[in-house]
Formats: C-alpha cells, sequence, structure tokens
C-alpha cells in the first residue's frame, strides 16, 4: 500500500516538548510519582513511556518503572489485520496491583486498542487506577474512551492516517498525516 504525504504535524524538538509537558501534567495530577507505573502499547507507546519516564526523572529525580504491554491477541479485528500475527512481550517491572498506570500509546483513534489493553492489564491484576496518555488524538471514536492527557488534537478525515515515526524503531522523530494513494 503507497502513502503521499500531507504534512509533517511534529518534528523531533516539537515531540520532546509534548512529552515534557505530558511527564509534568502526570507527574501533578498524580500528586507526584508513589505508586506510578508507565506502560506503553507495543509497538511505539513502548518508547514513549520510556521517554516520559525519563522526562520524570529529571523533574523529580524518581525513576518511574516502565512496562510494555502487547495487545495483538487481545483485538477485536485480529482476524483481518494478519494470517501469522507478531506477538511481541508483555513485561510489567512490578505487580501492577494498587497501583496508578499510565498506559501509553502514540494516537488515539477508535478507542478499540485501548479497550484491548485495558483487558489485557485485567488478567495481571488490579491497578489503583488506569489513566491514558497519547502523543496524538485524531477523534472518530468508536468506543467511549478518552485520553487523560493528550499531547496534539489532530482532527483528521477518514481517509487520513496519522503516521508516528520514532526514533527508537524508525530512526527519526517525526508526525506525519498521510492518506493513501488512490490506484
Amino acid at each position: 500500500m503507497e502513502f503521499r504525504e500531507k504534512a509533517k504535524i511534529m518534528d523531533a524538538a516539537s515531540i520532546k516538548r509534548v512529552l515534557s509537558r505530558l511527564a509534568s501534567e502526570i507527574v501533578e495530577r498524580n500528586k507526584g510519582t508513589d505508586d506510578l507505573l508507565l506502560v506503553g502499547i507495543h509497538r511505539r507507546g513502548v518508547p514513549l513511556a520510556k521517554r516520559l519516564a525519563e522526562r520524570i526523572d529529571l523533574l523529580e529525580g524518581v525513576t518511574v518503572p516502565v512496562g510494555a504491554l502487547d495487545i495483538t491477541l487481545y483485538r477485536d479485528d485480529l482476524s483481518t489485520i494478519a494470517p501469522h500475527p507478531v506477538v511481541s512481550k508483555t513485561e510489567f517491572p512490578i505487580d501492577i496491583t494498587d497501583h496508578n498506570l499510565i498506559l501509553v500509546d502514540d494516537v488515539l483513534y477508535t478507542g478499540r486498542t485501548v479497550r484491548a489493553a485495558l483487558d489485557h492489564i485485567m488478567d495481571y491484576g488490579r491497578p489503583r487506577r488506569v489513566q491514558l496518555a497519547v502523543l496524538v488524538d485524531r477523534g472518530h471514536r468508536e468506543l467511549p474512551i478518552q485520553a487523560d492527557y493528550v499531547g496534539k488534537f489532530v482532527p483528521t478525515k477518514d481517509s487520513e492516517i496519522i503516521k508516528v515515526m520514532v526514533k527508537e524503531i524508525d530512526g527519526v522523530d517525526e508526525v506525519l498525516i498521510v492518506e493513501r494513494v488512490q490506484d
């Protein structure tokens, strides 16, 4: 499938600024870092969660644990994504029970990824509270899910796609609006 770039909405510097702001908001709303656990949704939510933890460490001088969550087998569209989906590892560095868990993802769209993540989290324990932090909220919700922390709201058309690229996976930090090229 071929895509055409329509607009660059964030570069490396703006992503860094947004993550710094989100880290500050997370610490403020949770009244510090006690019992805080950041959990990134594979793929790009994981490096974003690690970066948020680094910024919280710079702000508070506290290392917040970071986990990784693979929701592949919890998706409601599993049969349509690939005949043999690649499953990554779900890892929690601590017991999630009674912690304030911040779920981190790159883009909030329909809400279905978050729903799958919540289902998966409950298989591991019962957090005191689950909050959602996203780099981009593009709208078009199909489920009643909203983020507690949003880097940037980007209204989009259904035909557009938000493409988040992070240095750890893609070699560059940027967020683009792209559109499928019609044959």
